[in-house]
């Protein structure tokens, strides 16, 4: 079983979750304020949210497709 990994910047407002430690690469989805990572079989393996602080007053609705198991 894999730990979950969370990471944060206060500075940056910047948080990110990885469900996998592995190769991959981010790519956009639906939302600006966040970026999907995927493996080179596009299987999502984590995350990253830009202005997670702005989450108080909304929240995000963001599908993440293909997560890794």
């Amino acid at each position: 079983m894999e730990k979950v990994k969370v990471w944060y910047d206060p500075e940056g407002d910047f948080l990110e979750v990885m469900f996998k430690q592995k190769e991959g690469y981010f790519r956009e989805t639906n939302s600006d304020q966040v970026m999907e990572k995927v493996d080179v079989e596009g299987h999502v393996i984590g995350f990253s949210i830009l202005k997670v602080s702005a989450l108080k007053k909304e929240p995000l609705d963001i599908d993440l497709v293909n997560v890794a198991e």
